[in-house]
């Protein structure tokens, strides 16, 4: 008998000194105590909604300094517009921190997603994109693939001035662009550089002679490509020719 009272009494003295830290970890008591005064962004935050990353990291906040799920509040806010990646620290005694790398942008992907400079797809979340970025579009897979044109592309028609807008790689393989005159390009699936390259060395005279704005031009012909000008029937054009 006196043993199990002894085993009782060793319970009770345990179970008071364990409750409490249960209770405070678990956000039961001490929210009113040490609370979460301060919200703490660091990192260069330009895109990120400050506002919507408050109301994010709120609920989180209020259950206090012990009991905030830190795991919890870090995989909301990496679910935020423009957020690469987030990390929430809590430090003594009532600060909330959370460091915020964003994606950079480089490309537009389709209709509702963007590129990072890192090459990650993420989607847009009902977030603005910045003005003057180009529009890449192709399988997710191919991501690398697509890019490399469009920079490809740039560098062939930037001596005649021209940049390229849009690059699209349908799932048949076949390759479009725009360029920044509104000319649609449409290259095909074959050798996409080397007709890229026959097209951009002669794109400037074809301009200067016609002192019209190219449409369209085709280039899935073996030795030259055909032409659309305003107003004009769509005729090919032999490599070479002027």
């Amino acid at each position: 008998m006196n043993a199990l009272l002894r085993i009782l009494a060793w319970t009770l003295a345990l179970a008071l000194v364990v409750l409490p830290v249960v209770a405070v970890v678990n956000g039961w008591v001490g929210a009113s105590r040490w609370p979460l005064r301060t919200l703490r962004i660091e990192g260069d935050v330009h895109r990120v909604d400050t506002t919507q990353l408050r109301a994010t990291v709120l609920p989180y906040a209020r259950a206090g300094f012990f009991a905030v799920r830190l795991g919890d509040a870090q995989e909301a806010v990496a679910r935020l517009p423009w957020v690469e990646r987030a990390e929430v620290r809590k430090r003594w005694p009532d600060v909330l921190e959370i460091g915020i790398v964003e994606h950079q942008p480089f490309a537009r992907w389709g209709a509702d997603r963007v590129l990072s400079r890192r090459g990650q797809l993420f989607p847009l979340r009902g977030a603005a994109v910045p003005a003057g970025l180009p529009l890449l579009d192709g399988p997710d897979a191919r991501v690398p693939d697509v890019v490399a044109l469009y920079n490809e592309a740039n560098t062939l028609f930037a001596p005649g001035g021209l940049s390229v807008r849009e690059v699209a790689l349908d799932r048949r393989g076949s390759w479009s662009l725009i360029l920044s005159n509104d000319t649609r390009v449409v290259v095909g699936s074959q050798e996409p550089q080397a007709r890229l390259t026959r097209f951009a060395r002669l794109l400037p005279q074809l301009l200067s002679q016609k002192q019209q704005p190219l449409l369209r031009a085709d280039l899935r012909y073996t030795n030259g490509f055909a032409l659309s000008w305003p107003g004009a029937v769509q005729a090919p054009h032999a490599q070479g020719q002027t």
